[in-house]
């Protein structure tokens, strides 16, 4: 298999092209190139991704896809011992893991219970803090109304007084409160309406496409969920960081990634676009209808945050 990441390796340098410069066309990480490279396929997420970057990788160096997926083929069908051998390994490591974690689980079983009585007792005496600090608060409520009853008898000539000014002030409070929340409640009408969320496809080249997040929170979320059936390997990245990859399958069929507060781009790497739904801020993303035969398709989201008022 070595053969196939020479040819793409000899042909990426007649191009003239780095591996930073393949990464930032193909969106493709650059240790999975390497990979590639190498000869290395086990490195890759899956099966389904190793056909899928050598195809994307063959055709921005301008080579027939076909013909190197064909070779791959004839290279898996002469090379199953070694797989089996490969096999055999990792569940060697996965055993012995497992006797390594075994003694760890043990001994948080033995402490579970006293770990749980005294969460117990904790919880009662909290309980117990709450009612009696409650039963002080009313009695000194209670003290408080005496006296001030007490008060009031010796000098109710003047209350009366204090209360006829005090309920026409309370009365021009009222009156300005309620037009104060009245133009609050118009104005956060009015801002709802000017700072919908709204995406905007402003190119497209190839597999890559790039949008406009217009009116988008400070913090943003990504939820992508995977059709029954499917399996697709997934990427997210914020202002170029990778904050979150993974495969999505029957098993796990859904991921929402919260991104970083104040980014001002994000971009989603789709191994199988086709078997994938997005929403962004809880709201449906539609990004098949710029081209819905594609399988892997990179998405750029160029975040304008709302304004605020």
């Amino acid at each position: 298999m070595t053969d196939i990441g020479t040819i793409l390796k000899e042909a990426r340098k007649e191009k003239g092209l780095t591996l930073d410069d393949l990464q930032q066309t193909t969106k493709i990480q650059k240790r999975y190139l390497i990979a590639i490279e190498d000869g290395d396929f086990a490195a890759l997420p899956g099966k389904f991704y190793v056909r899928a970057f050598i195809k994307q990788y063959a055709e921005t160096v301008g080579i027939d896809p076909e013909e190197l997926l064909a070779k791959l083929d004839e290279d898996k069908a002469s090379k199953p011992e070694e797989e089996t051998e490969a096999t055999t390994r990792t569940e060697a490591v996965k055993r012995e893991e497992e006797k390594t974690m075994s003694p760890i689980l043990a001994g948080l079983i033995r402490y579970l219970p006293t770990i749980i009585i005294v969460s117990i007792v904790v919880a009662i005496l909290g309980t117990i803090y709450i009612f009696a600090w409650g039963d002080r608060d009313r009695n000194s409520s209670t003290q408080i109304a005496d006296n001030s009853q007490k008060v009031s008898v010796s000098s109710e000539s003047s209350a009366k007084s204090s209360s006829s000014k005090e309920k026409a002030s309370s009365s021009e409070s009222r009156s300005s409160t309620s037009k104060k929340e009245s133009s609050s409640t118009k104005a956060k009408k009015e801002s709802k309406k000017t700072t919908k969320q709204k995406i905007t496809n402003t190119s497209a080249a190839g597999s890559a496409f790039v949008y406009d997040l217009e009116n988008a929170p400070a913090t943003n979320k990504i939820e992508m969920t995977v059709s029954d059936g499917a399996t697709a390997w997934n990427a997210v990245s914020a202002n170029g960081v990778q904050v979150w990859q993974g495969t999505l399958n029957a098993a796990n069929t859904s991921q929402t990634v919260e991104i970083p507060e104040n980014t001002t781009t994000i971009t989603l790497n789709l191994g199988n676009s086709k078997a994938t739904s997005i929403k962004i801020n809880g709201k449906k993303f539609d990004f098949l209808k710029e081209n819905e035969t594609l399988t892997v398709r990179t998405i750029t989201l160029n975040v304008a945050q709302t304004t605020a008022q």
